[in-house]
Parts: C-alpha cells; structure tokens; sequence
C-alpha cells in the first residue's frame, strides 16, 4: 500500500482532574475549583454523587429555546456529563429519586451536605466551536446570585 502519511487530528490524552464536593452548592465549588487548577474549557467526562436538593431545567415543548426551572427539594442520587465553558460547568444530569423514579435536565443548582460528589474533569485547550452566526449564550438562572452566569446551553443565531 502506498500513500502519504495523514496527520492525526486526534488529540493527545491530557491529566484527569477529580473536583470532589462536599458540604457545598455543586456548581459553585467545581467553578472555584476549575478557575484554581487554571481549567477554561474542560470535557466533565463523568460526574456521580448524592445530593440534598437540586434545580434543572427543561425545554417546552412550544420553545426549544426557552428553559422551565424545576426545583426538588428531595435527595437524589446524581450521574451527569458536561463540560467547562469559558471556566463556567454546563452540565446535563439524571437525577435518581425514591419512588424508582429518575428526573433529568440541565443542572442548575446541587447542594450537598450529607454525602459528596466527584466530577472526572478533562482539560482541553480548544475552546466549544461554534458555528458563525451563532453564539453561545450565558444567562443567570433564576434566583442566581448576579455574578454567577448560567449556561443556557441553547446556540442562538443573534437577532
């Protein structure tokens, strides 16, 4: 066989970093943690624990664009993936609650007091790609404290 060689476009493993929480609001601590390990943009590769309380959201049916924010109050075993934009998590989670029951969305809010959680975090030098023409759009959930964006994980085409 011949030919000339292709170059990879696959990238090389980077470090794993484990963020463990405990005693904490979930998307708080692992947005402290990546900023002090220097992590912008990160694949959340693995997210597991157990939790107190949560608030998610979902897309109507009518909008796609737009998000209805469900706050549970129950304690919930958590698996999730994501990923770290522009230091902030975005992260999709399955929640697992008594009753054999299971609630999904995208996690806004995660607070732990009895148990722990541990996000499996992979650093990537690349930033989120983007289409032109779309942006992705960083909104506060409500009842967020001001500083602390959210990431509507909903790429818009500017209006």
């Amino acid at each position: 066989m011949t030919g000339t060689p292709q170059a990879s476009t696959i990238e090389e493993p980077k470090d794993m970093f484990v963020l463990e929480v405990r005693n904490a609001e979930l998307m708080d601590s692992l947005t402290q943690q990546a900023a002090e390990l220097g992590i912008t943009n990160a694949a959340i590769v693995a997210l597991i624990g157990a939790i107190d309380s949560f608030t998610v959201s979902t897309n109507p049916v009518a909008d796609p664009t737009a998000h209805t924010y469900s706050e549970y109050p129950l304690p919930a075993e958590m698996t999730a993936t994501g990923e770290f934009v522009a230091g902030k998590p975005h992260i999709h989670a399955v929640m697992a609650v008594q009753g054999d029951r299971t609630i999904g969305g995208h996690l806004h809010r995660a607070y732990l007091g009895s148990s722990f959680a541990r996000a499996y975090v992979i650093p990537s030098e690349h930033p989120v790609a983007v289409p032109a023409g779309e942006e992705i759009v960083f909104a506060a959930a409500p009842d967020s404290p001001a500083e602390r964006g959210r990431l509507n994980d909903t790429r818009v085409s500017p209006r």
